[in-house]
Parts: structure tokens; C-alpha cells; sequence
């Protein structure tokens, strides 16, 4: 897979960089200047973000994922992960029948759905997933592949299905490895590139 260069990421403009961003060359952006890249973070070939859109440190966005942020946002918090195909969407038209839909309706004609969408530390969001508007996945929510997200999440629980359900409890042993990683690349950072220097 290649990647922009960090002076390709720059002449974009987003809204902020990290250290150790990965685009790829063929990932759609739109709004980078809504959009937030932290450290480490990844987003592969195929992608669509649009829209106000922060991502954490060590969040990996995989191949055709679609984060459409729009007005109201969509925040991946650290160490969150999409895998191949996910959609995240902030708003929703109306499948009801009871106004017209899609985007080429001026919007007095139309009755959107329309609400941010919080993505916790630790999530990891199966293949194929849907997630819609004014969802929470919780800290620690783990996603089965091909699940449709309807309704906020409990913390460090396992959900799967059409509409999404809670299965069981998540484990949490990720937590010390993570604090290991994280001590472990602060000892190597240069001085000037240490949290609080």
C-alpha cells in the first residue's frame, strides 16, 4: 500500500496531524480541514471520510471504510479500529415513506436523521459493520462482523447481529499491554517529543 508523504498530508490541510500518519495515496478525503489524524494512526486504500472527523492515536481505519461525518462529527478514540468495509454514518433520511430522500432534494422536502457518533478507546468494529447516527460504542465494545449498530453500547461487552446485541463480556487484559506500549515508546522518544516537554 503507499502512502502520502508527510508534506502531502501537510498540503492537505487538515485540521491536525500526528507523528507517524499513515494515508493511502487512494483514500478519498473531503473536509480535510475538519478532520483530525492522531499519532499513529492508519487509514488504508478505499476509504471515504468526509465531514468532522477526529481520530485518536493507534486507530486503523481498513480498506473501503466510509466515515461520513457531515455536520455533527465522528470521533474514533485511541486505539479504536474499523476493519474491511465498515460505515459510519451522522445522518439518516427518513425510510419511512413519509418524505423524499436523498441528496438531490432540497432539504424542506426531506426529514434527515442527524447526530454524532462516538467510537471509544479499545473499540473494534467487525467487517462489513453499519454503524448509524447517535451511536456511542462504549469503551471496549467489541463489534461482530456484519452488524448493524443501531443503539449504544455497554462497555466491554461483545456485540453481534442485525440489529446489534449484547452478547457477553469483553475481556480487558488489552489494558496492560497497552500501558506497556505506551511506556515502552516513551522511553524512545526524543526529549522534545515526550507527552507534557
Amino acid at each position: 500500500m503507499a502512502y502520502l508523504t508527510p508534506d502531502q498530508l501537510v498540503a492537505m490541510g487538515f485540521r491536525a496531524v500526528g507523528r507517524d500518519v499513515k494515508v493511502s495515496e487512494r483514500a478519498a478525503i473531503h473536509d480535510a480541514d475538519q478532520i483530525e489524524l492522531g499519532d499513529h494512526s492508519r487509514i488504508d486504500d478505499f476509504c471515504v471520510l468526509s465531514g468532522r472527523i477526529r481520530i485518536g492515536r493507534n486507530v486503523h481505519v481498513a480498506v473501503f471504510c466510509n466515515l461520513a461525518g457531515g455536520e455533527q462529527g465522528i470521533v474514533l478514540e485511541d486505539f479504536a479500529g474499523l476493519a474491511y468495509g465498515c460505515q459510519v454514518f451522522t445522518q439518516n433520511d427518513d425510510y419511512g415513506g413519509h418524505t423524499l430522500t436523498n441528496p438531490t432534494v432540497p432539504d424542506r422536502y426531506k426529514r434527515e436523521t442527524k447526530a454524532a457518533v462516538r467510537i471509544g478507546r479499545h473499540v473494534i468494529v467487525g467487517t462489513q459493520s453499519v454503524i448509524l447516527p447517535g451511536v456511542t460504542l462504549a469503551e471496549g465494545t467489541s463489534v461482530g462482523a456484519m452488524s448493524l449498530v443501531t443503539k449504544s453500547t455497554q462497555g466491554w461487552s461483545v456485540y453481534f447481529g442485525v440489529p446489534a446485541r449484547r452478547l457477553k463480556a469483553r475481556a480487558r487484559e488489552l489494558l496492560a499491554l497497552e500501558a506497556q506500549y505506551l511506556a515502552d515508546e516513551a522511553a524512545v522518544l526524543p526529549d522534545t517529543e515526550r507527552p507534557g516537554a
